[in-house]
């Protein structure tokens, strides 16, 4: 198996044809005014963890640019919402990750996040001014650890693209004056909710272990209608 899925956009409109464990926990949003449609859309589980971590995220960062808040008071703060993300990411992919045999990529993600907090929180309470000058890079970087590793496991070059994005930004944030918070807010917020509402390539399908004989079936006939689709496309 190669590196990365070629055969598919790196990115696209959503694909309506999902297997079963996507469409576990998936949520529906529809809304019209009078007979006009002004939104419609649908965000699996995956979906979700990425719109909870960009929310957090993008509040983490934009707090510490904008608010008048105590580093101790951030990070208590950074601490509770990285735990309560992590638990979420758990909770919300376990049945996706045990089918698709990724769990290991929920550890290296919480494993990530959770030495970020712990050097984060070093940095504030023993006082580590090397680590306080350099937690916007710091973020960047194990952010992009973390897409590096997920485009290998699920063979896509979208996250290898968002992973160059976040390596990309810690160049650039010596040109953002004051204004680092804010700018690796928007690059780790903007990147997660554009994951959240299009559609990522992903490796061919394997051999289901967890799903049962008439689930493993669903999943060929919708492999076979996304096959047709982009065929069409």
């Amino acid at each position: 198996m190669t590196f990365l899925t070629l055969s598919q956009p790196f990115l696209r409109d959503k694909q309506e044809d999902l297997d079963y464990q996507d469409l576990q926990g998936i949520w529906r949003i529809s809304g019209k005014i009078g007979n006009i449609k002004v939104i419609s859309g649908f965000y699996t589980r995956i979906d979700q963890v990425f719109i909870v971590w960009g929310l957090i995220c993008a509040g983490i960062f934009i707090t510490a640019q904008y608010l008048p808040v105590s580093w101790a008071t951030q990070a208590i703060l950074w601490t509770s919402l990285t735990i309560i993300g992590t638990a979420t990411m758990t909770a919300f992919t376990w049945f996706w990750v045990s089918v698709e045999r990724l769990r290991w990529l929920i550890y290296a993600w919480a494993a990530l996040m959770l030495t970020g907090v712990l050097l984060t929180d070093l940095g504030i309470f023993l006082g580590w001014g090397q680590v306080l000058m350099r937690l916007c890079p710091l973020w960047l970087g194990l952010s992009a650890i973390g897409y590096v590793i997920t485009a290998w496991a699920v063979k896509s070059r979208t996250f290898l693209i968002t992973a160059a994005i976040h390596l990309i930004g810690i160049l650039l944030l010596s040109y953002c004056g004051g204004k680092q918070f804010l700018a690796t807010g928007l690059i780790m917020g903007m990147s997660l909710l554009l994951l959240a509402e299009l559609q990522w390539e992903m490796r061919p399908p394997i051999n289901y272990s967890v799903l049962s004989a008439e689930q493993k079936e669903f999943n060929k006939q919708q492999h076979l209608r996304r096959q047709l689709t982009l065929q069409e496309n």
